[in-house]
């Protein structure tokens, strides 16, 4: 998994890969060899397998959700959030283009967008740990936002001044240590 910290700063996680389909050796090292590229920044080069891949098999969730990182991962998050909605819509049983699509909404603002997303996710696996903390995420943004609209409608409130501050403290990226 790799974190969005740059475009999203309340670490929503993204899944480089979809693991959740047995595959034939052949299709493994497709997958494997997309996410290489993808790992190593070659984005133009993953695109174009995928793409090749994609002809001959357009409907394989596994190859279409990482088309979705790639897209993602190539600061196209129009078409990976219309490459993930296809698949919740093909494959409503798979969480994970959820808990992708979450993270792609979340990193436009959309936070009612990326709560629903993850709501679904957790709704469909209630053991899908990464999408409950995404979830949790997103609901601390909320509240934030919230606490904010009150200290736009009254300044002078200190809870909500606490909870601002206590939630901009939670929400900070994690400064790195060596």
């Amino acid at each position: 998994m790799s974190h969005l910290s740059s475009r999203f700063s309340l670490g929503l996680r993204l899944l480089a890969a979809a693991a959740v389909l047995v595959c034939s050796t052949a299709q493994a090292d497709d997958y494997a060899d997309v996410n290489q590229l993808l790992r190593t920044g070659k984005l133009t080069e993953a695109q174009a397998k995928v793409d090749m891949y994609l002809t001959l098999k357009p409907r394989d969730p596994q190859m279409r959700f990482l088309k979705s990182a790639v897209q993602t991962a190539a600061n196209q998050p129009s078409d990976a959030i219309t490459t993930l909605t296809a698949l919740t819509q093909e494959y409503p049983e798979l969480p994970e283009p959820y808990n992708n699509l979450a993270v792609l909404y979340a990193g436009q603002g959309d936070f009612d967008k990326a709560r629903t997303a993850l709501e679904m996710a957790v709704r469909i696996n209630p053991n899908y740990a990464t999408a409950y903390e995404n979830l949790g995420d997103v609901y601390a943004k909320l509240a934030s936002q919230s606490y904010g609209k009150s200290l736009q409608l009254n300044a002078s409130n200190p809870q909500a001044s606490q909870k601002v501050a206590a939630l901009k403290n939670l929400l900070a990226p994690a400064a790195k240590t060596k």
